[in-house]
Formats: C-alpha cells, sequence, structure tokens
C-alpha cells in the first residue's frame, strides 16, 4: 500500500498493488478488496486505487522496492 498523488482537493491517496494467488484480475475484484478494507479498518483509509501486478519488485533480503511500484504497470 502506498501513497499516490491524487486530486487537487484530496492531496494523497492510498493506492494498493495486489499480486494474485490464482485467477484472473477483475474490476469487480477490485471493489470487493475495498470494500473488505472498509469494513475493516476505518473508512477513510481505504485504497482509492487498486492495480493487480504479476509479482513485486523485491531486494535481494526479499524487502518490496516501494519506489519502483509507481513504474509497474496494469495487468
Amino acid at each position: 500500500v502506498l501513497q499516490q498523488l491524487g486530486h487537487f482537493w484530496r492531496g494523497m491517496i492510498v493506492q494498493a498493488h495486489v499480486v494474485l494467488a490464482q485467477g484472473d484480475p477483475t474490476p469487480e475484484m477490485a471493489k470487493l478488496l475495498q470494500d473488505h478494507v472498509k469494513a475493516t479498518i476505518a473508512p477513510y483509509k481505504y485504497p482509492r486505487e487498486v492495480k493487480f501486478t504479476l509479482a513485486l519488485p523485491k531486494t535481494q533480503t526479499g524487502k518490496i522496492q516501494r519506489f519502483r511500484l509507481q513504474d509497474v504497470r496494469e495487468t
């Protein structure tokens, strides 16, 4: 989950990058994920944007390289 530049009145928005274990990404799946997060934590914290990726960029020690996630394209 990252912060991404949003609309001029909102400032930063929450953006989630998701790697699916199986299946194909659909808009319904993104909506289901957003609804689950809204029900679990405070509703204003849910990811406004969900991007499905094939894999997360990681370092040799296994840490996620967040700066590279901005370059990852939707699949």
